[in-house]
């Protein structure tokens, strides 16, 4: 019996050794694994967290998700370019040369940009079925203006300005397709502003990040952030085919018309054409639009007139780059602000809203000119983001509310070429404008002024009566 049991105990004993070394080999593999899982960590955690974010309340199975993922790369790419054109056009050269520089960049980008501008939602139009080929085609379009740039930034030759062109143009023509492409990935229960507000807060949320990587990129050189701008949009162009294939759908579509008389105010075609007629979009988007077009001005002309005059005459006590960072910062977070109470805000009358905070930014505007002063023109810059940002969204409310489905994509196309004409000319005003500080609010307060007056009584009215359909906006 104990020779019997001898070799079991033996047996016993050894397979006892073999489990430690093989516990001990399992212990060195999961280490291992430990050690890998913490260096991947910095990467595919805040991977995990983003893709969380942006796929949450239904916007994965709906592809809204990765439409906000690929608003996040355009943004990012976008400011890339911002940092490298900035710095070479404005802050290299003393400020009179920076003026004249500027004034040559608007010419000869921004002037035929104006007349280029109405024509892009038109031409988007004929491409219903190849929006995702149009926004990976503005996106490579960008990757290759870039490193164009990256040479002409070094050299300064006159190539830069015709490239410059190019990347607006090819920046608001995405700009229009993504406008037209959201109402196709709505998820269920999800009102349109919200699912802007959710796009819109990813780009803004891609542009913080990227901005300063930009600056830093820029200290190695002036040719680095565009570099990065050009890897960031292949990402972008690869990114916009993996948008749903109903994006590319326009079953049920039409064209429709930024107007509002009576022969085209009410109703479906009532007898076919050989060529389909337009429909109307409503007295409440028409006046929205007007108000909106005046924020927008507004926006551009800040954007220009601050940055000359902060930079000749900076704020109390502080340097010309903080000055213009600190009015930049306002902006930013305001705009941000607006966009987050645009997406929880629950409001049926988008009209109100849109009356309401053009009014505060018209306060604000003659508040800043009256008593000019370093507190107020920040204040100035955050109310007029966060206006900005809410106001567009109930814009894109009343397009949802009031214009059909069939010609919604249409009405959103028209409506972000108009706001971008608008932001042109605001910013034409303000280069042209001498450097006194009164004086420019005075003007930033009449163009704000000219929107609101000439809009808040169709919009109040609008407002009182319901509009045509009474739908849930927010």
């Amino acid at each position: 019996m104990a020779a019997a049991r001898s070799p079991q105990g033996a047996t016993g004993i050894g397979g006892d050794k073999g489990s430690i070394r093989s516990g001990g080999t399992g212990r060195r593999t999961g280490s291992v694994r430990a050690v890998g899982r913490a260096l991947h960590f910095p990467v595919t955690g805040p991977a995990r967290g983003i893709r969380k974010a942006t796929h949450a309340h239904g916007a994965g199975e709906s592809g809204l998700g990765k439409l906000i993922e690929l608003h996040a790369v355009n943004g990012a790419g976008d400011v890339m370019i911002t940092v490298a054109l900035a710095s070479t056009v404005f802050f290299s050269v003393p400020t009179d040369e920076a003026r004249g520089r500027v004034a040559l960049y608007l010419a000869i980008t921004m002037a035929p940009f104006t007349l280029l501008a109405p024509v892009i939602g038109p031409l988007l139009d004929r491409l219903p079925h190849g929006r995702r080929a149009a926004m990976a085609g503005a996106m490579f379009a960008r990757a290759m203006l870039a490193l164009l740039l990256s040479g002409a930034v070094v050299t300064g030759g006159i190539e830069l300005y015709p490239a410059a062109l190019g990347v607006l143009v090819a920046s608001k023509a995405y700009g229009v397709v993504r406008s037209a492409v959201v109402p196709r990935l709505l998820p269920p229960r999800f009102s349109l502003v919200k699912a802007n507000s959710r796009v819109t807060l990813g780009g803004l949320l891609a542009t913080g990040v990227a901005a300063p990587i930009g600056a830093g990129l820029q200290a190695l050189g002036p040719r680095y952030p565009l570099y990065g701008a050009f890897v960031i949009f292949i990402a972008g162009t690869f990114l916009s085919f993996t948008l749903p294939h109903k994006v590319d759908s326009a079953k049920g579509e039409d064209k429709a018309l930024l107007a509002a008389d009576e022969e085209h105010l009410h109703g479906p075609r009532v007898k076919k054409t050989p060529r389909p007629g337009l429909r109307t979009v409503g007295t409440a988007v028409t006046h929205a639009l007007a108000a909106n077009a005046s924020l927008r001005c507004l926006s551009g002309f800040l954007i220009f007139f601050l940055a000359f005059l902060l930079r000749e005459h900076p704020l109390t006590g502080e340097s010309a780059a903080v000055s213009l960072g600190i009015v930049g910062v306002s902006a930013g977070a305001g705009n941000a602000l607006g966009t987050a109470c645009g997406a929880w805000l629950k409001s049926r009358a988008p009209e109100i809203i849109i009356v309401t905070v053009v009014g505060c930014v018209l306060g604000a505007a003659i508040t800043a000119a009256i008593f000019f002063g370093a507190l107020l023109v920040a204040c100035l810059a955050a109310v007029a983001g966060f206006s900005q940002a809410l106001a567009k969204l109930s814009l894109d409310a009343l397009i949802q509310r009031d214009v059909p489905e069939s010609v919604r994509t249409s009405a959103f196309a028209r409506s972000e070429t108009c706001l971008q004409v608008a932001w042109v000319l605001g910013g034409a005003i303000g280069i042209v404008l001498p450097l006194n500080g009164t004086l420019g609010l005075s003007v930033a307060a009449a163009i704000v002024a000219t929107g609101w007056l000439t809009t808040v009584r169709g919009l109040l009215g609008t407002a009182r009566h319901g509009g045509p359909v009474r739908q849930r906006v927010s």
